[in-house]
């Protein structure tokens, strides 16, 4: 297979997209593949300021985001399931996405890969990245949906475990910029630099990840302490560029080694 080739991003929330592959996602459809973001809740029940809040606005306005930040990356369709976002705190918001039976959950995703003739689906790691309920269920609900669908490359989105954890380490003695965040919390988040099989180059495509990012307003915001997303956006564009211009995969069946650079690698 040459390509082109149609791929489904399946993530949980508005901004997950921007945080973990804006920049593959921006390559791939300026590369001329078909790139369908495919969202499972509108991300209500996540932290932002009180602005974006009023009214019961938040899901509104993250909706509103995610359609800028797509426009910004080159997606060619959003598809919201409209699940109910189960919170990153305390329990599972009852109904919430995370609650849900796989093979519930996964309908509507069956639906669209094969409506969509889909050759690739990227899903999250086993972990959900850092935990959160939704994540971990996104990795469920993907996989399944892949062998029902008969989509044969699943690409789980991640980072490399060793990075972010130096990362963290850095963060961990600059008072007051994370307070609530340590590097042990990530022994056994995201994925392992031995399961890495595929480091992407997204740097010929900050610009437009940089725009996902800002696109994500509300997930920018708070009342009472820094944002990971404000912080990254506050970075000088270098130590931006030097951070956040490689992402990370693990295909599903693929053994690893020297990590590659191109997602489609398996289908040509």
């Amino acid at each position: 297979m040459a390509g082109p080739f149609t791929l489904v991003a399946f993530h949980a929330h508005p901004d997950d997209e921007a945080l973990l592959m804006g920049g593959t996602l921006a390559r791939l459809a300026a590369e001329g593949h078909r790139v369908v973001l495919a969202v499972a809740t509108d991300g209500e029940a996540g932290a932002a300021a009180e602005a974006y809040r009023t009214g019961g606005a938040l899901a509104a306005n993250r909706r509103s985001e995610l359609d800028r930040s797509a426009a910004a990356l080159g997606c060619a369709r959003v598809v919201r399931f409209g699940f109910k976002d189960s919170g990153s705190s305390g329990p599972p918001t009852e109904g919430g996405f995370s609650t849900l039976a796989v093979e519930e959950a996964a309908e509507p995703l069956i639906r669209l890969l094969r409506e969509e003739q889909a050759d690739a689906l990227t899903i999250y790691d086993p972990a959900g990245g850092y935990g959160h309920p939704d994540h971990r269920q996104v990795h469920a609900v993907g996989t399944y949906a892949a062998a029902r669908a008969g989509t044969s490359l699943v690409l789980e989105a991640t980072i490399d475990r060793r990075l972010i954890r130096r990362l963290i380490r850095v963060v961990e003695v600059i008072p007051g910029v994370l307070p609530d965040v340590s590097a042990a919390a990530y022994d056994h988040a995201y994925s392992p630099s031995t399961a890495i099989t595929h480091r992407v180059d997204v740097r010929r495509y900050l610009r437009q990840k940089r725009a996902s990012f800002e696109a994500h307003a509300s997930q920018a915001s708070s009342d009472d302490g820094a944002r990971t997303l404000a912080l990254l956006l506050r970075l000088p564009r270098w130590l931006f560029a030097s951070m956040l211009g490689r992402e990370w995969y693990v295909e599903r069946g693929r053994r690893p080694g020297k990590p590659l650079d191109d997602v489609f690698a398996s289908l040509r």
